[in-house]
């Protein structure tokens, strides 16, 4: 393991100059992911990683991440056209159907957008719209005014009842999309008031970040608290991650500069961390204590690369390191030091993931969230480079 994270460590900007073949990393992912489907002949359970046996882990609809494997298929679907990939998508979005009245999750952005979203996008299907009015509805309920934030989670440990972590800014998208097509400012508001009191809370001084805050019944913090991350004053390199990917969409939403001034600062941040490896792909945390000896977060360089790719197209001059940077996290995670081969990885896509290493879970293993995000980018920078 030491070996491993070491030689990822020392991987530099020369070793991967190549540019990246989004076509040839398409074919492989097809092929992946069609032995991920023969080993998955019902939608009963939502895949979503891999055990230390070397087994599935997969888990009931309700996972934060059930959205996340459609939303791949459908990524699929929309490079090739080829429709095998849109009847598979289909039948794994319509596992997550029920779960637009779930009220019990604020992630219901995640579950409902990436997969019932990208149907409508590419498919224009009226019943995806019905079902993601609903799920903005019910995502909605878990807003309190008095609070000024959606709640993430309906405790947290050390008896607090309103914890927000940052990974909720993710969820926002849903509810813009919802303001539009239903004409209901609602929603609208419940985004700019999440988003505003994030940006007051959920950060520090040098636009790092914390992963949960948790308020009283009347807003007032209590704490500020780390549940996947290495302390409580450390930086969860996932949780920021969001932050940057949340606040780049909220510029696209409403165009208000400040929330692009504030997504290129907490970029900044990232990008300019002495502890970010010349690779470009993170470790678990910016401060975990055994750098370079540290296991990296992949999931985290996916997500990052794409919301680049998006914040370099509207950012100028300052664009062009956004996107310079991204192409290399691009780069990184399409080599083989994070890219799995074919019947490698429990056939995902991306090696090297950490999903809570101070909770001791999935620690250096595939997580389906990283393959949806270095697809996503990978159709970005395949866009970028047709205009």
């Amino acid at each position: 393991m030491k070996k491993m994270m070491i030689m990822l460590s020392l991987i530099s900007f020369g070793t991967m100059a190549q540019k990246i073949d989004v076509n040839k990393q398409f074919a492989l992912a097809g092929q992946q992911y069609l032995r991920m489907l023969a080993d998955h002949p019902d939608t009963s359970k939502t895949i979503h990683s891999a055990k230390p046996d070397g087994t599935y882990r997969d888990l009931p609809s309700s996972w934060w991440c059930s959205g996340f494997f459609p939303g791949s298929l459908w990524y699929l679907y929309e490079k090739t056209k080829d429709v095998k990939w849109e009847k598979s998508a289909r039948l794994w979005t319509a596992a997550v159907e029920k779960e637009q009245y779930n009220k019990g999750t604020h992630d219901l952005g995640f579950m409902m957008f990436d997969s019932f979203g990208n149907e409508l996008r590419l498919t224009k299907d009226p019943h995806a719209k019905k079902v993601l009015i609903q799920s903005a509805k019910s995502l909605a309920t878990r807003f309190d005014p008095k609070v000024g934030l959606i709640k993430s989670w309906n405790s947290f440990k050390g008896g607090f009842k309103y914890p927000v972590i940052i990974d909720n800014m993710m969820n926002l998208e849903l509810l813009f999309w919802a303001s539009r097509e239903t004409g209901d400012q609602t929603f609208h508001d419940i985004a700019i008031i999440h988003a505003d009191n994030t940006i007051k809370n959920h950060f520090r001084s040098d636009y790092s970040s914390y992963h949960v805050i948790c308020y009283d019944e009347n807003g007032k913090v209590l704490v500020k608290k780390q549940h996947q991350g290495y302390q409580d004053e450390s930086t969860w390199s996932r949780g920021h991650a969001w932050a940057i990917y949340g606040y780049v969409t909220m510029y696209r939403e409403t165009k208000d500069k400040k929330y692009l001034d504030f997504a290129q600062k907490i970029t900044d941040f990232y990008l300019n961390h002495p502890n970010l490896p010349a690779d470009k792909i993170p470790y678990w945390d910016f401060s975990a204590p055994n750098i370079p000896n540290e296991e990296r977060d992949a999931s985290a360089g996916a997500i990052t690369a794409s919301a680049l790719l998006e914040l370099s197209t509207y950012s100028g001059a300052k664009g062009k390191r956004y996107y310079a940077d991204a192409v290399k996290m691009l780069e990184s995670l399409s080599s083989p030091a994070y890219r799995a081969a074919l019947g490698e990885n429990n056939n995902f896509l991306i090696k090297h993931c950490v999903g809570a290493k101070g909770l001791n879970s999935e620690i250096d293993v595939p997580l389906v969230y990283a393959d949806y995000y270095y697809l996503e980018g990978l159709l970005r920078y395949q866009r970028h480079n047709k205009k």
